[in-house]
């Protein structure tokens, strides 16, 4: 808890560990929709979307180190139970009910262009007043949005092979 990090902040704290907290949520429920995906996932290309979800997994939990870092940094905490994530969520949480991998695809995607916006938000609120908080979340953004592309990309080889089987 450096005094003089969180005096280079100028603006309401309040807000700020708010919005991290929301983020931190958001993170952990992302990091557990991935893992537990990547578990229950079923169909065609399922080791290479397994592959992938796993990957995403260990960066959404590495995000959610990077904010509850910053959360202690500016006197904060992260919030303490899991209970908490489900009420403090930006992006909510997609159960996997549907194991088919178009379908765990699709939730991710959703999840990740979330992300994405959240981010963006997080950074237009620092820009400028909180280049620590805007660096970090820009960091985090960047692997949001190569998580989206690569999800994307999977979407787009599975539609390829339906088509492909469909035209045999």
């Amino acid at each position: 808890m450096g005094t003089q990090g969180r005096k280079i902040v100028s603006l309401d704290l309040k807000v700020l560990l708010k919005q991290l907290n929301k983020a931190f949520a958001d993170e952990w429920l992302a990091y557990y929709q991935y893992w537990v995906g990547a578990k229950v996932v079923k169909g065609p290309m399922k080791e290479g979307v397994i592959a992938e979800l796993n990957q995403h997994a260990m960066d959404e939990q590495r995000h959610a180190t990077m904010v509850a870092d910053r959360l202690l940094q500016l006197g904060g905490s992260p919030l303490t139970h899991p209970s908490k994530w489900l009420e403090f969520t930006n992006c909510g949480y997609d159960e996997p009910t549907d194991p088919f991998v178009k379908t765990i695809i699709d939730q991710n995607i959703k999840g990740e262009q979330c992300a994405i916006s959240v981010y963006r938000a997080l950074m237009e609120a620092t820009k400028e007043v909180d280049i620590v908080t805007y660096n970090m979340a820009l960091q985090i953004m960047s692997d949001e949005v190569e998580h989206e592309e690569d999800l994307q990309a999977l979407a787009e080889d599975f539609d390829l092979m339906v088509q492909y089987v469909k035209g045999q």
